[in-house]
C-alpha cells in the first residue's frame, strides 16, 4: 500500500541516501572538515572527496557492520516512509509501540555505525567521555551489537507500522454489536 505511490517510495529513497552519506562521512569528518576549510584545496577536490568517500563502505568498514549499516539505512527510509503514509491518511498519532520501537531502532542503528577502524563511533565516543571505552572493547563485536540492536528495533519498528497501516481507518462493524 506505502509503496505503491512514488512519492513514498522517494522518500524512503531519499531518507535512505541521506543515511547512507551520513554513516560513511561520520568517521572521516576531522579529513573533511580540514580539506574543505584548506583554502589551497581546488574546489573541484573538496567535491571529489566527499563524493569518493561513499565508497569507503566498502574498504573502512567490515562486512559485519557495513552489513548492519546498509540494513539500518534502508530500514530507516522504510519505517520514515511508513510514518509519513500513516499521517497522511489518519492524521492522528502512531501507535506507541510503533513510535517507541522507531525510535529506539533509528538511536541504535546510529549508535552502532562505525568502520572496521574506529568501531562503534557514537558509542565509543559517548562512553569514552565516561570513561567506560574499554566496556566496548570487552563486547565480541566491539560495539557491533548496538547496530545489529538497532536493525532488530527498527524492523520491529516497521511490524507495528505495517500493522497499523493495515488496520481499516473505520472501526469494524462487530465492535458496535453487543
Amino acid at each position: 500500500m506505502v509503496f505503491g505511490s512514488w512519492s513514498y517510495i522517494a522518500l524512503a529513497g531519499v531518507v535512505s541516501f541521506t543515511m547512507f552519506v551520513l554513516a560513511t562521512w561520520l568517521p572521516n569528518f576531522r579529513l573533511l572538515r580540514s580539506v574543505w576549510l584548506d583554502p589551497s584545496v581546488s574546489y573541484a577536490d573538496k567535491i571529489v572527496l566527499p563524493v569518493r568517500l561513499l565508497e569507503s563502505i566498502t574498504t573502512n568498514f567490515s562486512v559485519l557492520s557495513a552489513s548492519y549499516t546498509m540494513a539500518t539505512v534502508v530500514l530507516v527510509g522504510v519505517n520514515i516512509a511508513f510514518v509519513a503514509y500513516i499521517l497522511q491518511r489518519q492524521k492522528q498519532q502512531l501507535s506507541a509501540a510503533g513510535v517507541t520501537a522507531g525510535t529506539f531502532g533509528i538511536l541504535s542503528g546510529a549508535a552502532g555505525v562505525g568502520c572496521a577502524a574506529c568501531g562503534s563511533l557514537a558509542i565509543s565516543a559517548l562512553l569514552a567521555t565516561a570513561g567506560g571505552a574499554g566496556i566496548v572493547a570487552l563486547l565480541p563485536l566491539r560495539g557491533g551489537e548496538f547496530g545489529i540492536l538497532g536493525v532488530a528495533f527498527l524492523c520491529a519498528a516497521m511490524y507495528y507500522l505495517a500493522k497499523h497501516i493495515a488496520r481499516p481507518t473505520v472501526c469494524g462493524i462487530n465492535s458496535y454489536i453487543t
